[in-house]
């Protein structure tokens, strides 16, 4: 266990957090115990890993290959703006199939978290929900609505 520095209170150690994951390329969860030492507050890996899954965070590949820990851009209770959407989906997704009430989204590995978040917040009346995987995303389509009207409008959003 790293006891090395100060303790801080849940909320202002997942602030840090938030800040060295924007001001860093973190790797993985030991990278950012070592990274909130530098800082002074000592935690074990366990408490940084429940960090992340409390603030969201997610795995991207960066410019270099390389997976590094990210926070979506906006809290869950906002609403993503259509040209947010937009370009989380002419970023992320490469793939769009359909099938009755199902469209199937692919993205690069690691990425469909990032395109389920953007997704969800934008409330379309359409979407009833949706799972991701690595590198796939199921949207269930509601009842009534086709998955193939969906499954275009959501091709044009990402540009394909």
């Amino acid at each position: 266990m790293n006891h090395n520095g100060r303790a801080l209170a849940k909320p202002q150690r997942q602030h840090l957090v938030t800040k060295l994951l924007a001001q860093h390329s973190v790797t993985s969860q030991e990278r950012l115990v070592e990274l909130l030492a530098e800082e002074g507050v000592g935690c074990t890996q366990a408490t940084v890993s429940r960090d992340l899954v409390d603030l969201g965070a997610i795995k991207v590949r960066a410019g270099d290959g390389e997976s590094i820990y990210a926070i979506p851009d906006l809290p869950k209770e906002q609403r993503a703006p259509e040209d947010h959407l937009r370009r989380v989906f002419g970023e992320w997704v490469v793939e769009v199939a359909s099938s009755g009430n199902i469209v199937v989204l692919r993205t690069p590995p690691g990425s469909a978290h990032v395109v389920g978040s953007a997704l969800d917040r934008a409330d379309l009346p359409d979407v009833l929900g949706t799972v991701a995987g690595d590198d796939t995303l199921l949207v269930i389509v509601a009842e009534g609505a086709r998955g193939r009207r969906v499954g275009d409008r959501l091709r044009d959003l990402a540009g394909l």
